[in-house]
């Protein structure tokens, strides 16, 4: 078995004088490199004293050229290189050579640091230590390639320099195409989803260890339900130099306790009853396509949080979720908003401002109430979902967009293309998979289950604890009616808690 021993200093010299004795020792199982964390070129007086040694001077080499390179084991050598910390491939043993760096190259100084390297290599060869290293990293290559679960580790930079066979087996990604590569350029979407703290390559100074649930898209569409537990790396001096994460597939699991009827909650969505989990089938299905859905139902039924949940499911859910209510504006600020206008477009427009389509591209655009849309704007609409452009206010000039539409509305879009209030083609474009969630009266095993949320939600903002619901207000809760629906529930909940004196509602 061939061993790789790197040898790596500040400026690229005392590492190349040790990689040249070591060369003279002809090990034919070891294969040695060298490199400077800010290497200085040669000079003539350096290629002197090299011939003086009757060494060969090699080519200047810097740590980044060598960072994606596989090592069995690094000996830095001096303080710079010791202290600059970086992270290797595999994790291979560091060993740390105190010596001190040439400073007036002459050929004193380079005679007594050759001889200082020649009595560590000497000693460092003939006692064994690096075989006992080497097998080190070997016996900790094997345990971590013995767990199921998977293992991945980068730096500050999301360089991956650790990545495991279980990790292999459940992301569908062999090592060689992963180590020494931005985990983010691997893996898209981001195998840690929303809960990644390293977006803007600086970890947070609160970084501590979590646990949280996330969805890994392997190849050929294939989804995955991941457990993840991530940990910051803290090196000697207490500093996080990145993180470590363990993760497992939980897909069966998942899929089983939505057959059983044991999942209480999907993507923020509070349900049990059977409606529900058949709609939350339906989101991870619609999750693999950018089909424009539909969502309907009355008020109050969660319209927005179906539509966050289709997002957060699909490959589109790094970038932006953005949500509009066609309802809520009048349709000269409403094309402005959702398309965008230039300078100059009308009193008022001072710059540029891009629209929501715009803001929304390579993500998903939610656009509420889409039936208030009036007959001149669902013609804008139809364009864009025709065309995938739209055409700022006051320019003449097409932008290409990417987006996703799902849309809501609590009217019966059907009657309305029946009745000429709504374009029959609009319509078929955007009703490719219409979803329909039951009203709260219709999903009443769900009723409790929503009020003890919000009654826990409620009672943390107010500071209050071990608060629980009367028997009366359980039969009371139960048999409503609940015309406002799940909305309308939340406000009586924490209507009920403000006015509560005690522990029991």
């Amino acid at each position: 078995m061939i061993t790789k021993i790197l040898f790596l200093d500040s400026f690229h010299l005392a590492s190349r004088i040790a990689e040249q004795i070591a060369l003279k020792k002809k090990l034919s199982q070891f294969v040695f490199k060298s490199a400077g964390i800010s290497p200085e070129m040669e000079t003539e007086e350096l290629r002197i004293l090299f011939d003086n040694q009757n060494m060969s001077i090699v080519p200047v080499c810097s740590y980044a050229e060598i960072a994606r390179q596989r090592f069995d084991l690094v000996v830095t050598i001096g303080k710079i290189a010791t202290e600059a910390n970086p992270i290797f491939i595999d994790l291979p043993p560091v060993i740390n050579w105190e010596l001190d760096e040439i400073v007036t190259m002459d050929s004193f100084a380079f005679d007594k640091l050759y001889s200082d390297l020649s009595e560590r290599i000497k000693g460092f060869f003939n006692h064994g230590f690096v075989c006992a290293l080497v097998n080190q990293k070997l016996y900790l290559e094997n345990v971590l390639n013995s767990l199921h679960e998977g293992v991945i580790a980068h730096d500050l930079e999301r360089r991956v320099f650790l990545f495991s066979r279980g990790a292999e087996e459940i992301t569908g990604v062999m090592r060689e195409e992963v180590l020494g590569r931005d985990c983010h350029d691997l893996f898209k979407p981001r195998i840690c989803g929303e809960q990644c703290i390293f977006c803007s390559r600086h970890a947070d100074r609160n970084f501590v260890k979590s646990s949280f649930h996330s969805i890994f898209t392997a190849g050929e569409g294939g989804r995955k339900e991941i457990e993840i537990t991530r940990l910051p790396l803290i090196d000697s001096d207490g500093r996080i130099t990145g993180a470590i994460m363990t993760f497992s597939d939980s897909t069966r699991l998942h899929e089983l306790e939505m057959k059983l009827g044991e999942v209480e909650s999907f993507n923020g969505i509070i349900g049990q009853d059977y409606a529900m989990l058949q709609i939350f089938e339906l989101i991870q299905d619609l999750a693999r396509s950018d089909f424009p859905v539909v969502v309907t139902g009355e008020s109050g039924t969660g319209k927005e949080l179906i539509a966050a949940a289709i997002h957060k499911e699909s490959d589109r859910r790094d970038c932006s979720f953005i949500a509009v209510n066609c309802g809520a504006l009048p349709e000269g600020t409403l094309e402005s908003e959702l398309f965008g206008h230039v300078r100059g477009a009308f009193t008022g427009a001072i710059r540029d401002k891009k629209g929501r389509f715009e803001l929304a591209d390579k993500g998903t655009l939610f656009l509420d109430e889409i039936a208030e849309l009036t007959p001149r704007m669902q013609v804008k609409l139809l364009r864009v979902l025709q065309e995938g452009v739209i055409e700022p206010v006051g320019s003449e000039v097409p932008k290409k967009v990417d987006v996703r539409i799902i849309c809501a509305t609590n009217r019966n879009l059907s009657e309305m293309v029946a009745k000429g209030e709504f374009r029959e083609d609009l319509f078929y474009r955007l009703a490719v998979v219409p979803i329909v969630l039951p009203p709260l009266r219709e999903r009443r095993n769900d009723i409790i289950l929503l009020a003890r949320h919000f009654l826990d939600i409620t009672s943390k903002k107010l500071g209050k604890s071990d608060v629980t619901f009367s028997d009366d207000t359980i039969s009371l809760l139960m048999n409503y009616n609940w015309p406002g629906n799940i909305r309308q529930l939340q406000n009586v909940i924490q209507f009920a808690l403000i006015k509560c004196r005690g522990k029991m509602v």
